[in-house]
């Protein structure tokens, strides 16, 4: 998933159904993969249920070979080691996200790299 396809409001289910397609993937088969049953399944890629939970929908992106925290965020879900990493230092990761929130794609991969850099400097 890109910018350009967030932009243009693609509902999880449909990409779901979409990239499951292309890969040749049953709906019986994904299911299983994914350890659902078809018929929810089914009901995702329509829309009509709540997508599921941020485990599942790692899994789901895993197996089609796309980007986890993307298909996590479009489900409109939190990866599971977000919420852990913001309780220890609340203040600090809130001010970071709102200081980071109005830069563009590429600003935000000089930060990360940036980070990266301090985390070696400081052999985290």
């Amino acid at each position: 998933m890109s910018d350009a396809m967030t932009s243009r409001q693609v509902s999880f289910g449909r990409l779901l159904r979409e990239r499951r397609t292309a890969k040749k993937l049953s709906l019986r088969k994904f299911a299983e993969l994914v350890g659902v049953s078809p018929t929810y399944l089914s009901q995702v890629e329509q829309d009509n249920v709540m997508p599921p939970t941020a485990e599942r929908v790692k899994r789901m992106a895993d197996l089609l070979g796309e980007n986890s925290d993307e298909w996590i965020a479009l489900a409109g879900r939190v990866p599971e080691d977000v919420p852990a990493i913001f309780q220890r230092r609340p203040t600090e990761m809130a001010t970071l996200l709102r200081e980071a929130s109005g830069l563009t794609s590429d600003q935000l991969r000089q930060v990360t790299e940036q980070i990266r850099r301090l985390r070696a400097v400081a052999g985290g």
